[in-house]
Formats: C-alpha cells, sequence, structure tokens
C-alpha cells in the first residue's frame, strides 16, 4: 500500500537522507529540506545516524521563549514514561530553533532573530529565508519520506507558550496535515500555553460575546499574527480565505491545555501588546475565550468543530508541571498510560 499519495510522493522522493551527527551530548544535528539544504539541531531518543526499524509513532515538542530545547525533550522523555511508550517505536524528536547568541551552532544552520522563529518568521542568518513553518513541514516529510518509517501511523506535535503560538498558527496554517492522513499517518496538534492566537475574522472576545474592537488606538490588532491581515507568504500562496481555513482547521485533531493557576495578567513571557490584548487578560482566559470563538465560527459558517480542551489543577504556567499530570497525558496520548495500556 502506498504510504503518499502521487503529489507527496514526488516531494518526498526527492528529500535528502538524514545525515546526523552529534553537536552536543544528546543534541543531533539533522539535515533537511533540498533548496536549500540546510541543517537543525535536534534532541531525539534514538541516534538519527542509525534510526530504530519499527517506528509507529513520532512525537515533536517545541520549546519556549528561552530556546531550551534540552529541557522540553525531558518533557517529553517523561511523557513517553507515563504513557510506557519504548524507544523502539517511538521517536521523539525537540527541534531547537536557533538564535544567534546560542552555543553549537553550525555554518548550515538557520538562525532567527530573537523570537522571530514562533510566528513563522523566516532565519535572517546561517541559511537564510527557511520559514519555522516550513522547518516544521521539512520535519514532516522527513518522518514520512518512503522506506524510512514504514511502521509510522501518528505524528503527535507539542508546543507550549512560545511554542504554542508556533504550534497553534502552524496547525492552522499548514497545507499538508490531509496528505500525511492520506498516507496512513495521523497528525495530532497538542497547544499549551500560548500567548496569543490567530484569529480569522476581526471579532474579538468582548464579555462572553465576540465583535469588533471599538479601540481605535490598536488599529492593527487584526493584522498577523494576530489576525489574516498582511498574512506572511506562507498563508497567501495558499490563497485561502478564512471561511475554508477554519474549515480545514476544524477538521484537524487540534487539542489545547493550559494550567488553572495561569492566570497572571502580569505574567514575564505573556504577550502585553495591544493585539494579544484584546484576547483576554490571562493565557487561560485567551484560551477559553479562543474555544468559545470556536464554536461562533462553528455556528456561523455552519462547519462542525470539537477540539479538545483540558485545564490542569494546580498548573501554572511551567511545562514540567502542566505535563506530570494525567489529564495531559490522555490528551496527548488518548488511552495510553493507565495500568495494562499496550506500546501502540
Amino acid at each position: 500500500m502506498a504510504r503518499l499519495p502521487a503529489l507527496l510522493l514526488g516531494i518526498a522522493l526527492s528529500w535528502v537522507i538524514a545525515a546526523a551527527h552529534a553537536v552536543t551530548p544528546d543534541r543531533q544535528a539533522l539535515s533537511l529540506g533540498t533548496t536549500p539544504a540546510y541543517t537543525m539541531a535536534v534532541y531525539a531518543n534514538a541516534d538519527l545516524g542509525r534510526l530504530p526499524s519499527h517506528v509507529q509513532r513520532a512525537v515533536i515538542i517545541v520549546h519556549g521563549v528561552k530556546r531550551n530545547a534540552v529541557d522540553y525533550f525531558a518533557i517529553g522523555q517523561h511523557l513517553l514514561d507515563m504513557a510506557r511508550l519504548s524507544p523502539a517505536n517511538t521517536l521523539l524528536l525537540a527541534p531547537n530553533f536557533m538564535a544567534h547568541k546560542d552555543q553549537g551552532l553550525l555554518p548550515d544552520m538557520p538562525i532567527w532573530g530573537s523570537d522571530a522563529w514562533m510566528q513563522g518568521e523566516a532565519s535572517i542568518r546561517g541559511v537564510t529565508g527557511i520559514t519555522s513553518f516550513q522547518a516544521l513541514d521539512d520535519l514532516l516529510r522527513w518522518l514520512a519520506a518512503p522506506g524510512r518509517f514504514p511502521d509510522l501511523h501518528e505524528i503527535v506535535l507539542i508546543g507550549h507558550s512560545a511554542g504554542a503560538q508556533l504550534m497553534q498558527r502552524y496547525a492552522l496554517l499548514n497545507g499538508i496535515t490531509e496528505g500525511l492522513q492520506q498516507a496512513g499517518i495521523h497528525l495530532r496538534y497538542v497547544i499549551s500555553s500560548p500567548s496569543s492566537y490567530l484569529y480569522l475574522s476581526p471579532e474579538r472576545p468582548q464579555g462572553e460575546d465576540f465583535a469588533r474592537p471599538a479601540n481605535l488606538s490598536c488599529p492593527h490588532y487584526d493584522d498577523y499574527r494576530y489576525g489574516l491581515g498582511q498574512p506572511p507568504a506562507y498563508l497567501a500562496q495558499q490563497h485561502l480565505d478564512g471561511r475554508q481555513l477554519f474549515a480545514r482547521y476544524a477538521a484537524r485533531d487540534v487539542r489545547y491545555l493550559v494550567g488553572a493557576r495561569d492566570v497572571d495578567p502580569q505574567h514575564r513571557f505573556l504577550d502585553r501588546s495591544c493585539g494579544a490584548a484584546l484576547q483576554g487578560a490571562t493565557r487561560m482566559a485567551r484560551q477559553l475565550a479562543y474555544l468559545r470563538y470556536e464554536q461562533i465560527l462553528a455556528q456561523q459558517w455552519q462547519l462542525p468543530a470539537s477540539h479538545l480542551q483540558q485545564v490542569i489543577p494546580d498548573a501554572a504556567h511551567g511545562a514540567p508541571r502542566l505535563y506530570r499530570s494525567p489529564l495531559a497525558l490522555e490528551l496527548v496520548f488518548p488511552g495510553l498510560g493507565a495500568p495494562g495500556a499496550d506500546q501502540r
């Protein structure tokens, strides 16, 4: 049975075989892309030069604003332990979006300006012009390349905080999810505690309702990264309007997560720009508002939408406490982690 439809097959066949070598202990350099080829720093639970042959599931976990991928790799390992998933059949990857001040840089790496990666912007040093959206596309294509992991049937993408800002926009904007799913590879997106969301119409929460803001002091509130105005090229080239984007997004396996105590309106890493503030006062408020917004769009455009969401009791913003919860485990890996669960 073919793993990829014809178009994706043609793309994937041209993909380079991964070239991996150690950069620091546990961190490896993974070759991606073709025009141009480039290297991403990745933490992995396997030697990427000697890949396990029976991988059935891949987990990609994206770091926050500190770009501390090694810490998120540890969170991912703990999740796999809780779910009783072995490295023999589950590949864990924690990519590192690098800035010029990071250690272990290589000449063929894309280097982003500070936090530009979290909104899908392009690299500005090293290998330039690589958007973080493209990097995720390339990583998915690498995983799905014919013959690499013939048993692969699921990819779980997790983003927390700044990584969740990237992941929410990527889950909404990418154009490759359906092709992979037609090939038998299911994609699940887990979006935990981002500072802001990408809205698909000019309305914003006002109490329990949604309306266009009357605040004229924030005239660009609906421009990207908060709305569809002035969209990035990654979106513009797809020629999709808000309704078409929502129809695609609503059908994808997207799940939201936030801590019950993530309610500090002055948190040092909370986006307090006017475009973000119009979405709510705190991360908790912004996530719950966005879930209500999805239901408003579903009713308005007569489209089904049922993305799952979980509030984690006693958790604030930190990812380690959030992902230690059995509730988070069930959201990420439905049906796994309970006594007697298999290791699918």
